[in-house]
């Protein structure tokens, strides 16, 4: 293994791919948050929490400006240390995976990941805006989610060492087995504590771009790696 080069590509990966990701987050998901948060800004106004004024408004948009300036430097971070994951997982398995060339290979174990790390603990818990919810569940919603991911995940890695052992008539067992245990550990898990008061509107458009541009993220970084894997070769020796 060409550790150098390893490192490099699997950096440069996730980081262009979250970038990608970033920067459709910036142009298709930030209008959702503006409207569920103007909605909250009323509510808030309505309430006396907050009062309608200039004072409000200047320092509000200076922090939204902030912020959205702010969604790609997040979104590369956030990609580089997911491409990190997905790189290693990538160099330990791929002699495993199916198809004859690495963009195949990266492709098929980012289908496997998206489905398990990012598909059924989303459709558990589904995404809403950041401003949906009581502020005192926020630190159990996020346990919550990522309990269900590291189940999901560490599942799929405990049945695919069976699939790996069993011979291919029986493989299907392994799959039925995953699909078995986590539709259980789905109906097992709690419900999101919060009830949902913004309009029903809002909440599935968010969630739909949201899906839309964490998939894009999980097949683009496949895409880059399997193509800087091609390239470069970094499993194979310097000798």
């Amino acid at each position: 293994m060409k550790t150098g080069i390893f490192i490099a590509i699997v950096l440069l990966s996730g980081c262009f791919a979250g970038i990608i990701y970033g920067a459709l987050n910036l142009v298709i998901v930030e209008p959702y948050l503006d409207e569920a948060i103007n909605i909250e800004n009323q509510n808030m106004f309505s309430s006396g929490e907050e009062k309608d004024g200039p004072e409000f408004w200047v320092e509000y948009y200076e922090y939204r400006t902030w912020q959205k300036g702010g969604e790609i430097l997040a979104g590369a971070i956030l990609g580089t240390s997911i491409g990190s994951l997905f790189g290693i997982v990538y160099a330990l398995s791929k002699k495993s995976l199916p198809s004859s060339n690495n963009i195949g290979k990266t492709l098929i174990l980012a289908g496997l990941m998206w489905f398990t790390l990012f598909v059924i603990p989303f459709l558990k818990y589904p995404a809403n805006p950041p401003t949906v919810g009581d502020e005192e569940t926020v630190v159990l919603r996020g346990i919550l989610y990522l309990s269900f991911i590291a189940i999901s995940g560490l599942m799929a890695i405990g049945f695919y060492q069976i699939f790996k052992r069993l011979k291919d008539r029986n493989r299907i067992l392994a799959i039925a087995g995953y699909a078995v245990s986590i539709s259980m550990v789905f109906f097992i898990m709690p419900e999101n504590p919060d009830t949902i008061s913004a309009p029903m509107e809002l909440i599935n458009g968010f969630r739909l771009v949201a899906f839309f541009t964490s998939t894009v993220f999980w097949f683009t970084l496949a895409l880059i790696l399997g193509t800087f894997w091609q390239k470069t070769n970094p499993d194979l020796s310097n000798t």
